[in-house]
């Protein structure tokens, strides 16, 4: 058993975190960090876990609440961790960051993308992109580990194979996203309010989303070469979810012809068959978000287009689980030598 701190645990993705570790068998919560709640109980700001989490909620002094877990998860906005963390907490305590901070290799991506000076450069070489079907050795060994987003996470899986196989020129790759609400955090905006986000769907970040350079990196690591983009999100008014529809131009094979479903399955196959939480549907099935709701899954399903010789990817998760605490709390299986799907056999929920 070992024991684990959350901070930011009243956001949507810490709550989330609560709510799987509060299950786990290997985890016990040793506290709940919240600024915006310090000395409240946390089932008074969560009702839903009344009688099933007890304790109230702590400031985020690291210097003190490191020494008593083996784990802690920063479920905070981009920079907090980067600003506070020391080498000297990772000699006492594995982290997993749900945000920004450490996904990036070249700090000068980073701060040209989200407008922050980065405070703690220094760790960014050692921290381990943590999408685990990818890195998954490397999350074994790593003392810091940066938790992939919900819009990046589809995006990659979704795209990943066929780029590694060549069988899509990855330059033509145009990522068509949807978010659900609860991607924008749990924080008071008037662009989250009901009345602007019901019955309505808009676009945001075109060409300039903070996820995009993200995305990129991933992906020429498989590609082998540098790879550029496009990237649109969109809010849509549902609470959960991200459909991922990716649009991109097959690679001719040797003798001309186009790769068929075949060659395409095979590909994805190839990587993702021996994968827990990474379902490939059948022929002329897509992703839909309802079906990945509430779980650590992501479905993909395609179709080749011979008349354009393109190919459609399309890729699903919920948001607030494989997009975010579903993966950390894999990524933490995986470092602490637990079952990787302990905690997280998560039926969909439907409707």
């Amino acid at each position: 058993m070992i024991k684990a701190g959350i901070i930011g645990a009243t956001g949507y993705a810490g709550a989330e975190l609560v709510r799987i570790l509060a299950r786990h068998k290997e985890v016990s919560i040793a506290w709940l960090g919240s600024r915006s709640y310090i000395d409240k109980k946390y089932a008074s700001v969560y009702q839903n876990m009344f009688q099933l989490v007890e304790g109230s909620c702590l400031d985020d002094q690291l210097d003190q609440l490191v020494d008593e877990v083996d784990v802690v998860f920063t479920a905070t906005p981009q920079g907090y961790l980067a600003s506070v963390m020391k080498e000297e907490y990772l000699e006492k305590a594995r982290f997993i960051d749900l945000s920004a901070d450490y996904r990036f290799q070249d700090v000068d991506v980073y701060e040209a993308w989200y407008k922050i000076e980065h405070k703690s450069p220094q760790l960014m070489e050692e921290a381990v992109y943590g999408l685990c079907e990818l890195n998954r050795e490397q999350v074994k060994k790593a003392r810091l580990v940066a938790n992939p987003g919900c819009y990046t996470t589809c995006s990659i899986l979704t795209a990943y194979p066929l780029v590694k196989e060549g069988l899509i020129d990855p330059d033509t790759l145009i990522v068509d996203a949807k978010s659900g609400a609860s991607g924008a955090g749990r924080g008071a905006k008037v662009n989250n309010l009901f009345c602007e986000v019901n019955e309505n769907i808009k676009a945001y970040g075109i060409a300039t989303h903070r996820h995009t350079p993200e995305i990129e990196e991933q992906l020429s690591y498989a590609a082998g070469r540098q790879v550029t983009i496009n990237f649109t999100p969109h809010l849509v008014p549902m609470n959960r979810g991200i459909l991922a529809t990716e649009y991109a131009s097959l690679v001719k094979n040797p003798d001309g012809s186009l790769p068929d479903e075949k060659q395409i399955r095979g590909a994805y196959e190839k990587y993702f068959a021996q994968e827990k939480f990474i379902r490939l549907l059948e022929a002329g099935v897509f992703p839909e978000t309802k079906w990945t709701e509430g779980s650590n899954y992501v479905d993909i399903g395609f179709q080749v287009d011979m008349r354009t010789g393109r190919i459609i990817m399309i890729g699903a998760l919920d948001n607030l689980v494989k997009g975010a605490a579903g993966q950390a709390v894999q990524n933490m299986n995986l470092m602490f030598g637990f079952a990787e799907a302990e905690g997280l056999d998560l039926v969909p929920l439907f409707p």
